[in-house]
């Protein structure tokens, strides 16, 4: 495994965006950023951006100014998309959810490379999230895929216990206070046989404390790194569980 980047210094000037779901108050994500900053302002605070996989052109609209970081495409939606795509990995009639989705790109792409998916966040994503998907799907492959309402820890008993063969999130690793209902979650969804792939950023302490946590209930190793967008695709297993003697 390639070592982790050093988590960056927050500076002066660096704000921290708390995203609030307006249904419930609660916080919704936490991240460091620089609104000054000329990346902030131009993948931040665009209506649009343009993509493409599976040779199909993806235009997913963005609305940060009401939704906050849930509704903008970050650079690990990207290169897990990318992961998919060129990793060998065969989607095709696979049954897979996303956790954390946002504008969909990671879901829908895992669409149209042939898989059955469940693109899930919290409800005050929705509506963006399910226009980004009927938008972008052909009509033939529009019917295997669904758009679910899943707030972590939460009414797990409306998704498949261990149903899944795939489960996929980018960049939801960031706010500690979820990383135990994000667990329980996993733990919920995942048979022995499922594969999760997360793809994130090692930015700070916490992010490692939650690699930590994970590996306690799965086997968990990197598969990829890229060093151009500093960001990490972790694949993890349930540990097999040891025969009573």
């Amino acid at each position: 495994m390639l070592a982790a980047p050093a988590p960056p210094k927050v500076g002066s000037r660096d704000k921290w965006k708390v995203s609030v779901d307006p249904a419930s108050h609660e916080k919704m994500a936490l991240v460091p950023y620089d609104d000054t900053a000329a990346w902030g302002m131009q993948k931040l605070h665009k209506s649009s951006s343009t993509y493409c996989f599976a040779n199909h052109t993806i235009e997913i609209q963005q609305n940060w100014k009401q939704l906050g970081v849930a509704a903008v495409v970050w650079d690990a939606a990207v290169v897990l998309c990318t992961f998919l795509e060129m990793g060998g990995i065969d989607l095709q009639g696979r049954l897979v959810i996303e956790l954390g989705a946002g504008t969909g790109l990671l879901g829908i792409v895992a669409a149209l490379l042939g898989a059955q998916v469940t693109i899930t966040d919290r409800k005050a994503a929705l509506a963006l999230l399910e226009s980004n998907v009927q938008a972008n799907l052909p009509a033939d492959i529009r019917p295997r895929t669904a758009v679910k309402e899943l707030t972590w820890g939460r009414d797990l008993g409306s998704f498949s216990s261990g149903g899944y063969d795939f489960i996929l999130g980018a960049d939801i690793v960031y706010l500690e206070e979820t990383f135990a209902d994000l667990l329980e979650t996993l733990d919920h969804l995942c048979s022995e046989q499922t594969v999760i792939l997360l793809s994130c950023r090692l930015r700070y302490e916490r992010d490692h404390n939650f690699l930590k946590m994970l590996k306690e209930r799965f086997s968990v190793y990197e598969v990829h790194y890229d060093p151009s967008n500093d960001v990490h695709i972790f694949r993890a297993q349930r540990k097999a569980q040891k025969a009573d003697l």
